[in-house]
């Protein structure tokens, strides 16, 4: 793919320098100084400091819809830093006469306005030849519903990752509205009346776009001035909050030193000491102080000293079998069991089962006349003999297996 070219603010002043003396019909050159006092007046709608933070707004909004355009393609996606300019809507037209795949998006929560990203077309058929399941390197040029569908779906995600990056630079919700996907010529069509008339200024953020080889080209971002002035606020005002918040608290200032007291008289000999006031509780709904009775008393710690300990005793495990209870199991004895009779078992590979055909015979895992396995809901529970009972097979029943036979049948 091709780059595109730039374009600057010194090239969109230029350029608007030219519009400007072209419609003027003062031969003495009123129409250039015109224009170029249009251009100082554009040129101001968007300070520095303000060009420069949409830019990082771009690089990390941007940074995370490349990351889920990667996901979605399977190839790695490079977004550099957006070069931001003003320009009318007319201008940037006449700067890029190709046809694009427009994308509008419209905030519903958190930011007024709407958001427009441009893609060449081409660049959009790659995109689409991805999303289908192809390599990326014959696409399709001629892009139908399916594939302005698949890029949609693209895109939708993009601008989703780019919502929730916004929510979190300026620290408060923001919702979009599902994308809406056009196809036109900016040589051409009249496009965007949405967003803005053709002549009023909006802000333009060039990002180049790298997919693994398949892509090397230029998309845009297009909004509005007061949209883009939105943006900053959020971002410088959440800024200085956090700042703020994170400047330490100031010291307290420091308390004078109590002035000293005359000392206090020895505490008189225990026998002479006062007993403790006795405070009194509310019974209903009031406790006393930890360690306090409801008297006001203090309670004694309980210690028992001297007391006899003997070993723990346990009754000796009876080997006996457990008594059951069959008084209820009348309760369960119309409940239907699977009863399965297994002749045999064996392994076969993978071509051995795909040679078996019409007539081919299956060794098992036992010999002729060797008992077989009853099992009942899949447990083994008996061995016996196959019989034929008016045509019919059967089996009898030799042998009931013990206890540590099923045991040995479950591992």
């Amino acid at each position: 793919m091709a780059m595109m070219s730039d374009l600057s603010q010194a090239e969109i002043d230029a350029l608007l320098a030219g519009a400007g003396g072209d419609s003027s019909d003062d031969s003495s050159g009123g129409g250039n100084t015109s224009g170029g006092e249009d251009n100082a007046n554009m040129d101001e709608l968007l300070s520095p400091m303000e060009k420069d933070a949409l830019g990082e707004i771009g690089n990390i909004s941007m940074g995370s819809a490349a990351t889920t355009l990667s996901t979605l393609l399977g190839h790695k996606v490079n977004i550099t830093t957006p070069d931001v300019s003003v320009a009318p809507m007319n201008v940037i037209q006449q700067h890029y006469p190709l046809p694009y795949l427009v994308v509008e998006v419209a905030y519903t929560i958190g930011i007024s306005g709407n958001n427009v990203f441009a893609i060449q077309a081409s660049d959009a058929a790659v995109i689409a030849d991805l999303m289908m399941g192809g390599d990326g390197t014959n696409p399709d040029q001629q892009l139908n519903e399916i594939h302005m569908s698949a890029v949609g779906e693209a895109m939708n995600q993009m601008m989703g990752a780019v919502a929730t990056s916004l929510s979190s630079m300026f620290n408060k919700k923001i919702d979009i509205s599902p994308p809406k996907v056009n196809l036109v010529d900016f040589g051409n069509e009249e496009v965007l009346t949405t967003l803005a008339k053709s002549a009023e200024p909006v802000v333009r953020a060039a990002f180049r776009m790298e997919v693994d080889g398949l892509i090397d080209s230029e998309i845009m971002q297009i909004l509005t001035i007061d949209v883009a002035k939105e943006m900053v606020d959020s971002l410088l005002n959440y800024s200085t909050t956090v700042s703020e918040e994170s400047k330490p608290a100031p010291a307290p200032a420091p308390t004078p030193a109590p002035a000293p007291q005359q000392q206090a008289p020895p505490p008189p000999p225990p026998q002479q000491q006062a007993p403790p006031p006795q405070q009194n509780y509310p019974p209903q709904g009031g406790y006393p102080p930890q360690g306090y009775g409801y008297g006001g008393s203090p309670m004694q710690p309980n210690v028992v000293t001297n007391m006899p300990v003997s070993p723990a005793q346990f009754m000796p495990l009876s080997m006996e079998p457990v008594q059951i209870n069959e008084r209820n199991i009348g309760l369960i004895l119309d409940v239907p069991l699977q009863v399965t009779v297994e002749l045999g078992r064996t392994k076969k590979t993978i071509k051995e089962i795909l040679d078996l055909a019409t007539g081919s015979i299956v060794e098992l895992d036992k010999l002729a006349g060797e008992p077989v396995e009853i099992q009942v809901n899949g447990h083994f529970l008996a061995k016996g003999e196959v019989v034929v009972i008016d045509e019919n097979f059967g089996v009898r029943i030799t042998e009931i297996a013990s206890p540590a036979e099923r045991a040995s049948h479950l591992t």
